[in-house]
């Protein structure tokens, strides 16, 4: 029995993801490429990504969780733990599976000194420079290098990063300060240095150093307001798409939707999509927003609900049942969704559910 599925599905394509993955490369010649994986590869499927960037020099996740599935895949690649929670089994586990810890807590440093393990863990200094955050504070920072130099279980030399707070601005003094404060303290220092994360890859060279970290980049996402990522020669990722289930005719005045939120000033068509918040689609998504339905733009009407939406077709449209719609991709950059909603595009791509079938594009 053939059964006909009308569900919402992200296209992941991986030769974008390569491509944007060489454009980085180009941009950062002199730099390793920590590709950041977390959040399931920002929406993208974590152990897909994972495959299909081989060209990087490792990962970066949020969580211990994280990483060892990707090992559980043969994932070898050096992988790093961002967010870590104090723990000693997070220093055994990191210890068994090879994996890299950020130190940014006192918490961690006496779990590490206390450790019994075979191996010295690798390790990256988090440097709180001004996001504060996470991370050892300027104050802190030269005892607890002392204290990781002398640590038996700490593999040398000791890796130093830092994370911006407003990369993404144009005005230079806290992002300089940022970085002056980083080079007060690492200078001299023999381990790698990371500062660079997507905003600063693009605006902020002099902050590339040994290693970048590129996160929305990757998955062809412009992390700068009012810029396209086609503009800067990326590719999108994610196409997610669903079709209509219904079309109906609707009467001028009446509404549609929980609330009645919406009325239309005019006869018309409307669509029903198989698309909602169940799928990860905001709810509280405006009317206006736009979709594409066969490639034609049309605006979102009405409430957002858990398994559908509706879409004003106008009154000459043609498209019937079953007729492909895009929430956003291509055709239909993810940022120009964010910007008709109000948030950023991470929500976007991060909040699908489960329920979303994705769907390798193989070109």
């Amino acid at each position: 029995m053939t059964i006909e599925l009308s569900v919402a599905t992200a296209l992941i394509d991986h030769q974008a993801l390569q491509h944007n993955a060489l454009q980085i490369r180009q941009l950062t010649s002199h730099s390793q490429i920590m590709a950041m994986i977390k959040a399931d590869g920002y929406g993208h499927g974590l152990l897909q990504v994972a495959q299909a960037l081989s060209s990087v020099d490792s990962f970066g996740v949020a969580r211990l969780e994280e990483a060892l599935q990707l090992r559980e895949v043969g994932i070898i690649k050096p992988i790093v733990v961002f967010n870590s929670v104090p723990s000693m089994q997070a220093i055994t586990l990191s210890c068994q599976y090879q994996l890299t810890l950020v130190l940014h807590s006192l918490e961690q440093l006496a779990y590490l000194e206390q450790a019994i393990v075979n191996k010295p863990i690798r390790v990256w200094l988090k440097i709180d420079t001004g996001l504060h955050r996470l991370g050892i504070t300027a104050q802190q920072a030269a005892a607890v290098y002392q204290r990781l130099s002398h640590c038996r279980n700490v593999q040398q030399p000791i890796g130093l990063l830092s994370h911006f707070s407003r990369s993404d601005e144009l005005t230079a003094e806290p992002t300089q300060r940022q970085i002056t404060q980083f080079d007060d303290f690492a200078r001299g220092k023999p381990g790698l240095q990371s500062l660079a994360s997507s905003c600063a890859i693009l605006q902020w060279p002099q902050s590339h150093r040994d290693c970048v970290r590129p996160g929305l980049l990757l998955y062809g996402i412009s992390p700068l307001s009012g810029v396209l990522a086609s503009e800067l020669g990326l590719r999108p990722v994610m196409t997610l798409q669903s079709q209509l289930l219904a079309v109906r005719e609707h009467p001028a005045g009446a509404p549609v939707g929980y609330g009645a939120d919406w009325h239309s000033q005019q006869a018309t068509r409307l669509g029903v999509v198989a698309l909602g918040y169940g799928d990860g689609y905001p709810r509280d998504a405006p009317s206006g927003t736009p979709l594409l339905v066969n490639g034609r733009r049309v605006p979102l009407v009405g409430r957002v609900s858990m398994d559908l939406l509706t879409v004003d077709l106008g009154p000459d449209a043609t498209e019937r049942s079953g007729a492909a719609v895009t929430a956003w991709g291509a055709a239909l950059p993810v940022e120009t969704v964010a910007q008709h909603l109000g948030v950023s595009a991470y929500e976007l791509v991060t909040r699908l559910t489960n329920r979303v079938i994705k769907q390798i594009v193989i070109k």
